[in-house]
């Protein structure tokens, strides 16, 4: 078919390329391959953090409950919030964009295919090492009034999985000084700020890939206005993370260097000012929000007119909408730090600038509706996602308008009703609209569809389950249940919600069950998609299912916005859309083209030295804990030379044998289908 697997050895760096074993993952560029892993981690962890969440829930379904200790209780909330927020939302998101991208492009692939596996190989180890902290993690009683360091575990106590106390336990947030060398001492924090570091590293790698893949890898024809909805999302990701990672990355450098160095940037005690922190957190913490959300609005904005079989209504406004959303997300840090004591005009200002935020995000809601009105609805496991993701969006939005209102937000602020709010929007917002996606996209990598009767038994249990567990949080809130509140009274009268917000928990596992058996059974028994399943509107619907490497044989020249939907349908004199006659012959001609290029395909060949730097940063990182001993040492310099060395053979690599007369793909003229 191609001449992809006949290239000759030609240099010591090159290895025999493979198309399946685990030496074809390692040294992997593609992108599909890379989404895929994305994909398979996030998931993972999204298990993980549901495990640390269901035993929260347990622990605290019973009043003045034992089952954990303080030392676990801290731990298991600091890391179901992390790992939740850095390693399942943001690398599902990352495997959607890495899988998608260019094929919503009309690309071979990313802009830096080997960056693109370093972003991957980088995020992979920054999660193994955050985790590690379960293993050599220390958490020990904060100093003494006299400045001698405590040596006190503080997992000791009657409570079971006390032993999990050694990790992280300063919050996902980080807040100084609690997180700092005098209240948690140990090295527990010092792996979440090196591990945050990390990931973060790897988030600013895919960013600039993502924005040079759009801006010079469109195919002809694809002007910006022409690009998918999810598309457009990407780019605005894009640009959130590479302004908003560097400024956590300060914050976390100021908190690696009071802890591990002896500096003073948050202790007011020595001249350092703790509110810092919550600035440079929240600068980045609220463009996080945003960055964890938009995906799923581009996901849903292209769910929602598939199956109302119309246009999306006012394409040009979400795609602005998303834009305004992403650059107004920098202006509203501080309502996060309303009850820290900043100046009341300094209130006043943030209040308005929260109030604003909620008219872009109107005006998609809006159109989203207007999508749907008179269309001719088909109400398929992606459509109920996305149709949930709207309804659950606008609950959380709702009460997340109530905190631009100083006086109420006082009241509100370290309360269940804050705990509810971000849950309705990032678990009913983003999560629902990353199921939404996967069902949609499925045929995508796996050529088969999944079980409709299983997917709408998963969506209806996790939709019963989601307001069972996160509407109670509001009236427990507002009836004074302190947020990271280890015990309450059972005189508060707080348990009997509690233990509804427990049962539903469960269903939300008992739901994330029957998906993990529809995923699996539709690997093998999943009815074949075929090459246009949905009837589809975007150009990555033009390629085989499952995608071929070369995504597409022939780049596609691109007329007009849903380009596909338009070679398949024209419109009456009513503007009615009037399926063309041809339109089924054209689908067969695309996928018989699609499995048989009709020449040669020169693809970027695979390298093992985005892995070797991604394994000589996190070395690296090891040795900077313990930078003290002569190992410690002893790892950041083996560290170094390891990446330094990676470096090197990458930049003496060949990215891919040069054929005769090759032209780059995409500066090829393309032929019409």
């Amino acid at each position: 078919m191609t001449d992809v697997a006949a290239r000759p050895v030609t240099t010591i760096y090159r290895k025999p390329r493979s198309e399946t074993g685990l030496w074809s993952w390692i040294t992997t560029v593609d992108h599909k391959r890379i989404g895929t892993m994305y994909g398979y981690a996030a998931f993972f962890f999204f298990l993980l953090g549901g495990i640390e969440a269901l035993l929260l829930r347990v622990h605290l379904a019973q009043a003045n409950s034992e089952f954990l200790t303080a030392g676990a209780y801290n731990s298991l909330f600091t890391m179901h919030g992390t790992t939740m927020i850095f390693l399942f939302v943001m690398p599902a998101s990352a495997a959607f964009f890495n899988y998608l991208l260019p094929l919503q492009l009309g690309a071979r692939d990313v802009a830096f295919p080997r960056l693109n596996a370093l972003s991957w190989w980088v995020f992979f180890f920054g999660a193994i090492f955050l985790y590690s902290s379960f293993i050599f993690g220390t958490a020990f009683a904060p100093m003494t009034p006299d400045g001698v360091t405590g040596n006190i575990p503080i997992n000791g106590g009657p409570g079971a999985f006390d032993f999990l106390a050694s990790s992280p336990n300063g919050g996902w947030f980080g807040y100084q000084p609690h997180a700092g060398p005098f209240y948690s001492t140990g090295t527990a924090m010092d792996y979440w700020s090196m591990g945050l570091q990390i990931l973060g590293l790897a988030s600013l790698i895919s960013s600039v890939n993502f924005i040079v893949t759009v801006f010079n890898m469109r195919a002809k024809g694809m002007r910006l206005l022409r690009m998918p909805v999810f598309a457009w999302m990407t780019t605005v990701v894009a640009f959130l993370m590479l302004f908003s990672l560097p400024i956590i990355a300060v914050a976390l450098f100021m908190a690696t260097f009071d802890r591990q160095f002896g500096s003073t940037f948050f202790q007011a005690t020595n001249g350092g000012d703790p509110i810092l922190w919550q600035h440079l957190f929240w600068l980045f913490g609220h463009p996080e929000v945003y960055i964890l959300i938009l995906p799923a609005m581009g996901i849903v904005s292209e769910v929602i007119p598939t199956f109302s079989r119309k246009p999306l209504f006012g394409y040009s406004a979400v795609v602005f909408a998303g834009a305004a959303i992403a650059f107004l997300g920098f202006g509203v840090w501080a309502h996060h730090m309303f009850a820290s004591g900043i100046s009341p005009v300094a209130q006043a200002a943030f209040g308005l600038a929260t109030m604003t935020i909620a008219v872009p995000t109107g005006i998609k809601i809006f159109n989203w509706l207007g999508t749907i009105w008179l269309g001719k609805i088909k109400f398929t496991t992606p459509m109920l996602f996305s149709i949930g993701f709207v309804a659950m969006f606008v609950i959380g939005g709702l009460s997340g308008v109530t905190h631009a209102v100083v006086p109420s937000d006082w009241q509100q602020t370290d309360t269940y009703y804050i705990v509810a709010h971000f849950h309705y929007v990032l678990f009913g917002g983003a999560i629902f609209g990353l199921f939404s996606g996967l069902y949609y996209w499925y045929p995508k990598l796996r050529g088969r569809m999944m079980n409709e009767r299983l997917g709408k038994l998963h969506f209806w249990l996790m939709l019963i389950g989601m307001n069972l567990t996160f509407a109670p949080m509001h009236w427990l809130g507002l009836q004074g249940m302190v947020r990271r509140t280890w015990k309450y009274p059972e005189e508060a009268g707080l348990q009997t919600w509690n233990q509804v917000e427990t049962v539903g928990a469960f269903i939300i596992a008992l739901s994330i069950l029957v998906f993990m058996y529809n995923w699996w059974r539709s690997k093998t028994h999943g009815e074949p998609s075929g090459l246009d399943p949905w009837d589809a509107r975007t150009i990555e619907w033009m390629t085989p299912n499952p995608t071929p490497e070369y995504n597409f044989a022939v780049p596609p020249v691109v007329e007009s916005l849903d380009d596909f939907w338009r070679r398949k349908y024209a419109e009456d004199e009513e503007g009615r859309a009037v399926r063309r006659p041809e339109a089924d012959q054209v689908i067969a001609e695309l996928e018989e083209i699609g499995n048989n290029p009709p020449q040669p395909i020169h693809l970027p060949n695979p390298s093992y030295f985005p892995f070797l730097v991604g394994l000589g940063i996190t070395i690296i990182s090891y040795g900077i804990i313990y930078h003290t001993t002569a190992w410690g040492k002893a790892l950041i310099v083996g560290g170094a030379l390891l990446t330094m060395a990676s470096f090197i053979g990458w930049g003496i690599e060949p990215l891919e044998d040069e054929p005769e007369d090759h032209t780059p793909e995409h500066l090829e003229p393309a032929e019409a289908l």
